[in-house]
């Protein structure tokens, strides 16, 4: 071949070479602009979460099968099928939700967090025996900032790890409970405790009111994820001076109201013979029933009146099961309460009267006593108990308005639960399961307000490794003492 005719093959090449490469560039770029297009007509989210199925607990639509959920700032901005999310939003970060049920976080509507560091350390005993003879004289030894700083990190972690995103608190140091919230990411109604007689901090009721009215002062507004309000301990421990004091203020502030009621037939007793009449009465004929949220603890003794007169009152009624079997202090009426239209939530005490923060075992526990209690297996069917954990529960305690339920505009508190375990199969109902089968190791994921707090089972915003050591030193000194009295 001719020098001439090499070097017309290689033009030839190269021009093939070249219209190849512009009708790749084209097609590249077409693609490319096509994608910007389609991308430019949807709208930015934060954060886009999916699930094989997503549990709104909405009314209108509970259960949507291979669902997501849009989240932008705070708050969720849509929650429908996985296809209509993918045409309406866009997000560079996004979360699987192969097998995985996406649901509302669960809300713990009474709890005294940092006596996780009390967890099974006096247990099998009467309820006033219980209090006076080992929470109140450890508390009065151990308890300061530093106990409430470890003991309520630790709770923080016990719920994020089980699905809690809400929970309310009750117990000293409030304003130490309230950094540790904001640190971990959770949210939490805080209660700053006021009694009558010492305890941790202050020397009675004159010195506790004055610091809870600071306390609810200072935080109001102060964070998002932050509710401050009173929590008076109970009808038998504040006298009506003090609790008619208490209800002036808080309405006047405009703060909730957190107490234990009618309890227990010891608690029955003593207001019947101090007042003649019972804790429900006599608190609501202190005023501590009006004007604002009040949510009332156990609630096992509410007689017929009671109950009426609750159902006329903006309460909510938080149901402790396991708390309350385990100090035999009763079986709350919920079904009567739930048919006169009083609001019902779920919660798990303290860690010292539970033992565990785990609001699944409640749920359960809430579906299944009942039904022998009132001899009908229909009652608290899996459903009601599940919306005790979440929509009905964030309503009894005031915050039904923003979180408990999946819903635009509401906040974006979420958790995902892994349907990967063989145990968990084979599913027919995923509400049922959720009641009666799921347990807190399922938990995978938890969002609160936007924010992931565990990814795969790894919490992200506390040190567990430090923890550990915390709370190694300071058990070590409550089995010391515990070793000592028994001698």
């Amino acid at each position: 071949m001719s020098e001439q005719g090499c070097n017309d093959n290689n033009q030839t090449s190269f021009r093939g070479f070249w219209l190849l490469s512009c009708l790749l560039f084209g097609l590249i770029s077409t693609i490319f602009n096509n994608n910007s297009l389609a991308q430019s007509t949807k709208k930015q989210a934060d954060l886009i979460v999916y699930g094989e199925y997503v549990v709104t607990m909405r009314e209108d639509q509970q259960v949507i099968k291979d669902g997501a959920v849009a989240i932008l700032n705070n708050k969720i901005l849509a929650v429908a099928s996985r296809t209509e999310i993918l045409n309406a939003y866009f997000s560079n970060q996004q979360i699987d939700g192969v097998n995985k049920i996406l649901m509302p976080g669960l809300v713990n509507g009474h709890t005294h967090s940092a006596m996780t560091l009390f967890r099974g350390m006096a247990d099998d005993l009467k309820l006033m025996d219980w209090l006076n003879q080992y929470i109140f004289p450890m508390e009065k030894q151990f308890v300061d900032q530093e106990f409430i700083r470890i003991g309520s990190q630790l709770a923080c972690w016990e719920m994020i790890k089980g699905g809690t995103t809400t929970f309310v608190d009750m117990y000293f140091y409030p304003e130490v409970i309230s950094k540790e919230i904001v640190e971990c990411g959770l949210r939490a109604i805080v209660g700053a405790p006021s009694i009558d007689f010492p305890s941790p901090g202050f020397k009675g009721w004159d010195d506790s009111f004055a610091s809870a009215v600071n306390f609810v002062t200072t935080w109001q507004g102060k964070h998002e994820r932050i509710t401050p309000a009173f929590a008076p301990h109970a009808p038998y421990t504040v006298s009506p001076e003090h609790l008619k004091q208490l209800a002036m203020t808080a309405t006047k502030l405009n703060a909730p109201i957190m107490i234990h009621l009618a309890e227990s037939n010891s608690e029955s007793n003593i207001i019947n013979e101090r007042y003649g009449t019972t804790p429900v009465a006599h608190v609501a004929g202190i005023g501590l029933l009006d004007n604002v949220n009040l949510i009332a603890a156990h609630l096992v003794y509410p007689t017929a009146t009671d109950m009426h007169l609750l159902s006329k009152k903006n309460i909510g009624a938080i149901h402790n099961p396991s708390s309350n079997l385990k100090l035999a202090a009763g079986i709350a009426p919920i079904v009567e309460m739930l048919d006169k239209g009083i609001l019902v939530g779920l919660g798990t005490d303290g860690a010292a009267s539970n033992n565990d923060l785990d609001m699944w075992e409640e749920m359960r526990l809430a579906a299944l006593i009942h039904k022998v209690n009132n001899d009908d297996s229909t009652a608290i069917p899996a459903f009601t108990a599940l919306s005790m954990a979440t929509r009905m529960g964030t309503e009894a305690i005031g915050l039904g308005n923003i979180t408990g339920q999946l819903k635009p505009g509401y906040r974006a508190d979420m958790i995902q639960v892994s349907l990967d375990d063989l145990r968990l199969m084979p599913i027919y109902d995923v509400i049922s399961h959720l009641v009666y089968v799921i347990d807190s190791s399922d938990v995978t994921t938890s969002i609160v307000s936007g924010k992931v707090l565990m990814l795969e089972g790894n919490i992200l915003t506390m040190n567990e490794s430090k923890l550990k050591n915390d709370i190694a030193i300071i058990s070590q000194k409550i089995k010391q003492v515990l070793v000592r009295n028994k001698h």
